[in-house]
């Protein structure tokens, strides 16, 4: 595992790291920024961890915001519970809002989430609308518009690594063979091969590659079709209503999500704006981070 000296040392900005405990579980998260400054919540995705970050900390800590970025409970150095029940939507956000308790003596905070970040920062959004100042998503989509993009045969076949993730044991013994080669593809095209490796450790960890597939498996399985609701147009799911001023940047080379989902957002979110940006995948907050860096600062009024 390469340790957290060498990691801070690849970004700009004075980092700490520390264990917190909130919601029941152990979440290591990197800080960077003036104490006192307003808290926002940085929410990687998969396969990722804390250093998917390492492009925006320093912009948004220069700016004057108190910058939390935790490894999500599974990943990297945070705690890893066992079982697919311990993934819950319901527990992820639990952990976001007792981050938010634990940093923020206002009880409100900025959130900022891709790919299952995003995800989780959408459900916070809507679920505990109260701990959340502004929403920013990158290249996450919303929950109901997923619902209606993944009955489309585009959004259908980008989708097929989902229902994969559901065999016992076959996706974690995939991911991690040959040192994690496929979890180093993944990033090939916004990264090298020195900064790929990092990752590829993060996900050899013992426990983490189950841990992160398991938030698939818990969506989709254990009773959380309310957020990803496969099988039942009838399913009974939340409004998906955001309140929050929300921004959402979106990388248009997404291979796995097809642009659309960025479409048609305002049914949801009344108070929005999208920045659609090319020549950017799905790692959008990589390709193409000093636009991605503008507009969150001045979606988080920090420019």
């Amino acid at each position: 595992m390469t340790d957290f000296e060498t990691l801070a040392a690849d970004v700009d900005a004075d980092l700490a790291r520390e264990d917190v405990a909130v919601n029941g579980v152990r979440l290591s998260v990197v800080t960077a920024g003036p104490a006192d400054g307003d808290v926002v919540v940085l929410l990687h995705g998969f396969p990722e961890f804390w250093y998917s970050w390492r492009k925006q900390i320093p912009a948004l800590a220069d700016a004057g915001l108190r910058v939390i970025v935790p490894d999500m409970r599974g990943y990297n150095e945070s705690e890893k519970p066992r079982g697919r029940d311990a993934y819950r939507i319901d527990r992820l956000v639990g952990d976001v809002a007792g981050l938010v308790d634990e940093f923020a003596e206002s009880g409100t905070a900025h959130v900022v989430g891709h790919d299952w970040g995003g995800a989780v920062a959408w459900s916070v959004a809507s679920r505990r609308a109260d701990v959340v100042d502004r929403l920013a998503i990158l290249n996450a989509p919303h929950p109901e518009r997923f619902r209606e993009l993944l009955r489309t045969p585009a959004q259908l076949k980008r989708s097929w690594y989902m229902f994969t993730f559901q065999l016992p044991r076959v996706p974690e013994w995939g991911l991690r063979r040959n040192g994690a080669d496929a979890i180093g593809q993944l990033f090939a095209d916004s990264m090298p091969p020195a900064e790929t490796r990092h990752y590829r450790e993060a996900f050899l960890q013992p426990g983490a590659a189950t841990a992160a597939i398991n938030y698939y498996r818990s969506f989709i399985r254990e009773g959380a079709r309310d957020e990803l609701p496969l099988l039942s147009a009838s399913t009974p799911i939340p409004d998906g209503r955001v309140d929050a001023p929300t921004l959402v940047c979106w990388g248009l080379d997404d291979e796995a999500l097809v642009p659309a989902n960025a479409d048609g957002l305002d049914e949801w979110v009344p108070d929005l704006r999208v920045e659609r940006i090319p020549d950017a995948g799905h790692w959008v907050q990589l390709d193409a981070a000093d636009r991605v860096n503008d507009a969150l600062l001045a979606h988080l009024d920090a420019a």
